[in-house]
């Protein structure tokens, strides 16, 4: 069975330093991807409708990943990489404190093996197995290109982020660069751990903002 090393391949993207910001070149990756928004008066991590979403995402995800690991001929095993979230607001600037007006885009890497055919057979096993939902028919398959980015590891609840956004903030001034998270991109969050299981001061979330060099 061939094995697809993607968190080896990607590890510059997906294993930055705690310690220091790093600024990368993201290339164009393929994500399943699904959008939507956070109701008022809630926030990620109590909204129905992002736990659907998520829901989805994983289902078609690790559906996927055993269409090919199972495959009797040129069977292919890889991992099912972590969710990731674009974050930004219709109006006003993106404030990581006030949350209920967020709109989002939460998305997983698959491999290029994946192709848009693949991805509706995948469909297809998932509402056979688990049913039918609102979340699934919102599920695409796309590539994205980041480009320029600033990215470091955060350590801690999510309550903590604006310290860390701060140390981006610094570190992109002593740089000549530009943070474009507002108008012209998205706060871009990937989280390596997981909040139903890690202990809050121990969660392990990848900050990445898109960027450009000061003329």
């Amino acid at each position: 069975m061939k094995t697809l090393d993607l968190k080896k391949e990607l590890k510059y993207l997906y294993a930055p330093s705690a310690k220091k910001v790093e600024i990368v070149k993201v290339p164009r990756l393929q994500f399943a991807m699904i959008d939507g928004e956070i109701e008022k008066g809630s926030e990620p991590g109590k909204s129905p409708a992002f736990a659907e979403a998520t829901q989805a995402l994983y289902g078609i995800s690790y559906t996927l990943k055993f269409l090919f690991k199972k495959r009797k001929t040129s069977a292919v095993d890889y991992p099912v990489m972590a969710l990731e979230g674009l974050w930004w607001v219709e109006d006003g600037m993106f404030d990581i404190t006030i949350k209920d007006n967020w709109f989002y885009t939460l998305m997983i890497l698959q491999p290029d093996i994946v192709t848009q055919d693949i991805f509706e057979e995948g469909l297809v096993q998932v509402r056979r197995k688990h049913g039918d939902s609102p979340a699934l028919s919102r599920l695409r398959l796309e590539t994205f290109e980041e480009g320029l980015c600033a990215q470091v590891m955060h350590i801690g609840p999510y309550a903590t982020e604006p310290a860390t956004m701060q140390r981006m903030r610094e570190f992109l001034q002593e740089n000549s660069c530009r943070d474009n998270v507002g108008p012209n991109g998205k706060h871009h969050e990937i989280y390596m751990g997981d909040p139903r299981r890690a202990q809050p001061e121990k969660l392990k979330t990848i900050l990445r903002h898109p960027i450009e060099k000061e003329k």
